[in-house]
């Protein structure tokens, strides 16, 4: 009996923790060898752990070449990807990122239908340049005009979609893992006495602000920061200067230990969700399901994601420190956070129905192009 097939590009490799692209493939290649697929993922060349105890070695991993520069190495590992995924003729493709829609046409021409999930909107993203914004907004239309089915991880974002390319395709957001069983607090910290940040060190996510008001949130509660800028840099330098102004505030760096995460989601008092583009992040989705009191960034992207119960704050530092310490100081209101972020994450954000949308949405597109 012929297995279907799939081959996955775009991401770091299987099983990487580096992003929520990388996060999906680590949720979603099992779940399609479960349900009888013939997995591979593309992966880059020392981003991930053959010794990894969570892997599935029923998933094939295969590393290809390309260049580790922050311009150039979603387009060139990315191609060599493609290529080599055209001489093993999968019966379909999934494509995660707009940059790799220059590849597309080759895949098309190969007849390989593909499922692209396009991310967020790259091109409005502060930390890229005039040029790699351009890259990303003509890997876009590319991507438009050779994608077979797009996916869209938050109805936001299809909707920027729809009006600037005129195509429709799937909602499939992330999803979020509960927490089972007691996890214990971090070693040195007070369950729902400090605040928390979880991000990429870019200015989008709103870590220049939060590290303004970090110091004054310091003067009452713990603050722990994880994250960083992956290439190191200015914010990476003040994270650490912030950790000499005051005993109160930790960085931890990036964490890559789930269990560690998720213990700092649940025990956190206040959780700062500060990424303004990019539509559902998985960040924010697995914070709700670990019951998490959150004070997000008021975007139409987070209010999708929270809904009516959220809490929701302006950028400005001083209006940041004010709704942190307001949550932290308030039980009743944390445990009310908790509750509603946990429901409407099991209800509205779970894996088991994410993947399989994913898994009916790959069968659909099988045999498009023939």
């Amino acid at each position: 009996m012929h297995l279907p097939s799939i081959a996955i590009i775009g991401t770091r490799g299987y099983p990487s923790y580096y992003g929520g692209f990388e996060t999906a493939v680590r949720k979603l290649a099992p779940y399609l060898v479960g349900q009888g697929w013939d997995v591979t993922v593309y992966s880059r060349p020392g981003a991930t752990r053959p010794d990894d105890p969570h892997r599935d070695h029923r998933v094939h991993v295969i590393e290809t070449r390309g260049f580790e520069k922050k311009s150039l190495s979603t387009l060139t590992y990315g191609y060599s990807a493609a290529k080599h995924c055209i001489k093993q003729r999968p019966d379909v493709a999934l494509v995660m990122n707009v940059a790799n829609g220059y590849w597309l046409p080759l895949l098309k021409r190969a007849g390989i239908p593909t499922l692209v999930n396009v991310d967020g909107i790259e091109w409005d993203r502060a930390k890229w340049g005039r040029v790699a914004k351009w890259v990303f907004h003509t890997g876009a239309r590319w991507t438009a005009r050779h994608g077979t089915r797009m996916v869209y991880d938050s109805r936001e974002i299809a909707r920027r979609w729809k009006d600037e390319f005129g195509l429709e395709g799937d909602f499939i957001p992330y999803g979020g893992d509960p927490v089972d069983g007691d996890l214990p607090v971090e070693p040195g910290l007070e369950r729902r006495r400090y605040a928390l940040v979880v991000a990429r060190f870019v200015p989008e996510n709103s870590i220049p602000e939060f590290f303004d008001a970090a110091p004054e949130i310091a003067k009452e509660s713990d603050v722990v920061v994880v994250g960083s800028g992956g290439y190191g840099g200015e914010l990476d330098r003040r994270a650490q200067e912030l950790t000499q102004f005051s005993p109160r505030i930790r960085w931890l760096g990036h964490v890559s230990d789930d269990q560690r995460l998720l213990s700092l989601w649940k025990h956190a008092g206040a959780y700062f969700h500060g990424h303004s583009v990019g539509g559902t992040n998985p960040a924010l989705v697995q914070a709700m399901a670990a019951g998490a009191p959150i004070v997000a960034r008021d975007t139409v992207y987070n209010r999708e994601v929270l809904g009516p119960t959220g809490r929701f704050t302006s950028p400005q530092p001083v209006e940041i420190a004010r709704s942190v310490r307001e949550l932290l100081r308030s039980t009743e209101a944390q445990e009310a956070a908790a509750r509603d972020n946990a429901a409407r994450a099991l209800n509205d954000y779970s894996w088991a129905a994410v993947c399989g949308r994913y898994e009916s949405s790959l069968r659909a597109r099988i045999g498009a192009l023939a």
